[in-house]
């Protein structure tokens, strides 16, 4: 996560994470339905306007780390060490991702999504985003086409969420970045500037 580095900013992030604290308490405790905006600003010993200066919406309280994940994902591309392949980079950061949230602790946050339509919703386009994120860094970085770029994104996206929610999270991670990389290998541009097949 990043870590603040001001005054302001430091004191910003202590009370986004009390926020966060006092949703996802109450939305364990009484369920995701019966808990309101009002009731968590309450808990958190904050305004509903400040609650709004830090989240946009009801959803984004249960995804408080939302944007530390799609920045991890980015930086897997954009701070690689000079020469490393980026697949096996992106792999690597997945796989941390994926032992995270499949700890323990996480596990009751998951059920309270999973039983929600509207955070599984959220959820959904959360992911969009963040493929559309990944896919940015990806072209930023290579010569592939901007739609495989777009399409390895989603893949690399969708294995954090086919990873999780198998018995198997480290292996299905494995499995699921071979095909990856094998998909990311045959997008190589292969044509010549004519748009004959090459070599």
């Amino acid at each position: 996560m990043t870590v603040p580095t001001g005054r302001r900013e430091r004191k910003k992030a202590v009370t986004r994470r009390k926020i966060a604290d006092a949703a996802l308490r109450l939305f364990l405790e009484r369920g995701y339905d019966a808990v309101g905006i009002r009731d968590v600003a309450t808990e958190a010993d904050v305004a509903v306007t400040t609650l709004f200066s830090h989240f946009a919406s009801k959803e984004a309280l249960v995804f408080e780390q939302d944007e530390d994940f799609e920045q991890r994902v980015m930086q897997a591309v954009t701070d690689r060490a000079p020469h490393e392949p980026l697949i096996p980079a992106l792999r690597r950061e997945i796989q941390a991702l994926v032992r995270h949230c499949t700890a323990d602790s996480a596990a009751p946050i998951w059920r309270l999504i999973d039983e929600s339509p509207a955070l599984r919703e959220y959820e959904e386009s959360m992911r969009l985003r963040h493929a559309e994120s990944l896919a940015t860094a990806i072209a930023a970085d290579s010569d592939r086409t901007a739609t495989a770029c777009r399409a390895i994104a989603r893949f690399v996206i969708d294995a954090y969420s086919l990873a999780r929610e198998a018995a198997d999270p480290k292996a299905a991670v494995d499995e699921i970045f071979r095909m990856i990389e094998a998909a990311w290998e045959v997008t190589y541009p292969s044509a010549n500037s004519t748009g004959t097949a090459g070599p």
